[in-house]
């Protein structure tokens, strides 16, 4: 049973026009169009059809108008807040299923989320966290009680109260949901952390040894 929205309105066009037509959209794996909302840093946020594989920078630059104020790309998030971070040096990755998994991301729902450089990536954590922390159900202990304790670590660390060893812990903690969950949820809400902790662990740190956000 087909929910999605975005899929259901190709398939008038798919009837009318044959799956040759459709299947010449896109890559050969990836095809059709794709809505790509993007927002965060740029100067035009929105949402823009495009062909499945436009590269990423042409979608930031060429549509949503390049980085807001002319800030450096610090990072992008290119599938939505459950997708694991790029650096600006994968800003030419092919926005497709394929391309986004060799580069250790996903498409997920295309929702492109450009962070410029002075954003505290601690506190883009914080928040993220927040959200799933939320969004969760509460029915299996290892998403109900570890998106809450993520949650804690982050809110303490981004607050200047963060302790020696909370990075290893949120590790274990990101270790004790991934695969652990009854639904998707939790994958999704350590996924985007595990990249963050990886990508720019030095700010983490700073954070812990300074005891202050060096953004504040």
């Amino acid at each position: 049973l087909v929910h999605n929205v975005e899929t259901l309105c190709n398939v008038p066009h798919i009837v009318n026009h044959g799956a040759e037509w459709y299947a010449n959209i896109g890559t050969p794996k990836s095809s059709g169009p794709k809505v790509f909302c993007v927002s965060g840093h740029v100067n035009r946020p929105g949402n823009y059809e495009l062909p499945l594989g436009t590269p990423l920078r042409e979608i930031i630059y060429d549509y949503a108008g390049g980085p807001k104020d002319g800030r450096p790309i610090k990072a992008i998030i290119p599938g939505g807040s459950s997708t694991p971070m790029l650096t600006p040096q994968q800003l030419d990755t092919p926005m497709d299923f394929e391309s986004l998994i060799a580069a250790g991301s996903m498409l997920g729902t295309g929702a492109i989320i450009v962070i410029g450089e002075g954003t505290c990536m601690v506190d883009v954590a914080r928040r993220t966290a927040r959200f799933f922390a939320h969004e969760s159900c509460g029915k299996c202990t290892p998403c109900r009680v570890g998106t809450y304790r993520i949650m804690e670590i982050l809110q303490r660390i981004e607050g200047g109260q963060g302790q020696p060893g909370d990075i290893e812990l949120l590790e274990q903690l990101c270790d004790g949901i991934q695969g652990r969950t009854f639904c998707p949820l939790g994958d999704a809400a350590v996924a985007p952390l595990r990249s963050g902790l990886q990508l720019f662990r030095a700010e983490y740190e700073q954070h812990i040894l300074g005891g202050k956000c060096p953004w504040a």
